[in-house]
């Protein structure tokens, strides 16, 4: 008995109509990108650990990063956890003239637990924007992700933004958190983020594992209860905390990030949605639909300190992840999207017998000079086989060469689902006829 291999938990293998789809999902999201002035970049799957240590949180680093010693060199290396923190080295090492607009689409790991929306291997594809300390970056990256959304047919999505020194200002200066040490707000931010996985008592229970009082606790989930409309509810903030620094800062810098977004009425505030990553300063968003359950499609934020600690100077930067896995889920139970196209090949020649084999091949180069995409048969099939495979593989064009089509140097186009048939065409007049109509 033959030993039946399969990939990791986790993992998966895409079949050409499915690998088809994804990459066309993606050209989508790249138009987008390039309309919007990104330029691409591509950075390596493996860092050293020392890259991406103490730069996600510590739970982060402990439980998700795949990271090994390499054999060789006994260096200790990890698989990227996201494209961020290369960007980051990549910036500290290349200073690229600023502002630097880059978008990179590929993939990273993480030690999830699988579940629905969730994998070990996964895509990412973002957009971010170097150099620019202004609220119009952050709406401009906003502003992009919306767009990515309805370019895919996506509607009744909600932008749910927040900014981190809303928080921060109320830990800070109206409950002296800080004095519990310089990490506990941060340790705080990576408690909040659990709470659509362990909803509000799982929360304020780990808040008082972590040394708060009940007190401070209950200040805390009533800060992240606040939401609703950005305006009414920015402005109600600013009169609460008249003179709280970070949260007159914050307010100001969301008043004109909103302002400054064609997309004002896909927002709303949050309080309550803080990212779990450590290296978020300023705004930060992620973007929901109602249904299915599957969680942010994307997200992003401000992360102006990041770049400096690869040693590059100090460099205000922000930008956006979209989750292709999350986005192609999402799509396909809404029915926004379908997996018809089975092959990127857009007609077939189909040879009637042994003695026309070689002029089928010769009608398949002539065609693939002109730049389509051609197959020929190379299983020595009669023409009913053939014609078999095509109906297997979803090839709407075929091209029969047969005893006329050789004496004359012609074809005789078929198109399997419309049922329309051109006899004895020239060959090139059905290359123009098959540009046409077999994209």
């Amino acid at each position: 008995m033959s030993t039946k291999y399969s990939v990791p938990r986790g993992f998966r293998d895409f079949p050409p109509e499915v690998a088809l789809f994804r990459r066309r999902i993606m050209e989508l999201i790249e138009e987008v990108f390039e309309r919007y002035g990104f330029d691409p970049i591509e950075t390596p799957v493996i860092e050293y650990w020392e890259t991406l240590k103490g730069k996600y949180g510590e739970e982060v680093e402990s439980k998700l990063l795949y990271r090994f010693q390499d054999p060789w060199s006994e260096e200790w290396l990890a698989l990227r956890y996201d494209l961020t923190v290369p960007l980051a080295r990549f910036v500290a090492s290349h200073a690229p003239t600023l502002p630097f607009k880059r978008y990179h689409i590929g993939r990273v790991w993480r030690h999830e637990r699988p579940q629905k929306g969730r994998y070990r291997e996964f895509w990412q594809c973002d957009a971010d924007i170097v150099g620019s300390p202004y609220p119009e970056a952050d709406a401009e990256v906003v502003d992009l992700v919306c767009d990515v959304m309805k370019t895919l047919g996506y509607s009744g999505f909600k932008v749910r933004l927040n900014d981190r020194r809303l928080l921060k200002g109320v830990f800070e200066e109206e409950l002296n958190l800080s004095r519990y040490g310089e990490g506990k707000i941060l340790e705080v931010f990576r408690v909040i983020d659990k709470l659509e996985k362990i909803g509000r008592e799982g929360v304020e229970g780990e808040l008082l594992k972590a040394g708060l009082s009940r007190h401070e606790a209950e200040k805390i989930m009533e800060a992240v209860d606040v939401s609703g409309n950005p305006e009414k509810t920015l402005s109600e903030l600013e009169s609460r905390f008249r003179g709280n620094r970070n949260v007159e800062a914050a307010v100001g810098h969301l008043q004109e990030l909103i302002a400054a977004s064609s997309h004002r009425e896909d927002i709303t505030l949050d309080l309550s949605m803080v990212r779990g990553l450590d290296y978020y300063t300023g705004p930060i968003f992620e973007v929901y639909v109602e249904e299915p359950k599957i969680g942010a499609l994307a997200g992003g934020g401000r992360y102006d300190d990041l770049i400096e600690r690869y040693g590059g100077p100090s460099t205000p930067s922000t930008g956006v992840s979209i989750g292709l896995e999350r986005i192609i889920d999402a799509g396909l139970e809404l029915g926004l999207f379908n997996l018809k196209r089975k092959t990127c090949t857009q007609v077939f020649t189909v040879s009637m017998g042994e003695k026309y084999w070689s002029y089928a091949r010769s009608v398949a180069r002539e065609m693939r000079r002109e730049g389509l995409r051609v197959q020929v048969d190379l299983m020595r099939r009669n023409y009913r086989k053939q014609l078999e495979y095509c109906e297997k593989k979803g090839i709407r064009a075929i091209a029969f060469v047969g005893e006329k089509e050789a004496s004359t140097g012609t074809v005789t186009l078929y198109f399997r689902e419309e049922k329309k048939r051109y006899e004895q065409t020239p060959l090139k007049d059905a290359i123009q006829i098959l540009k046409r109509e077999a994209q």
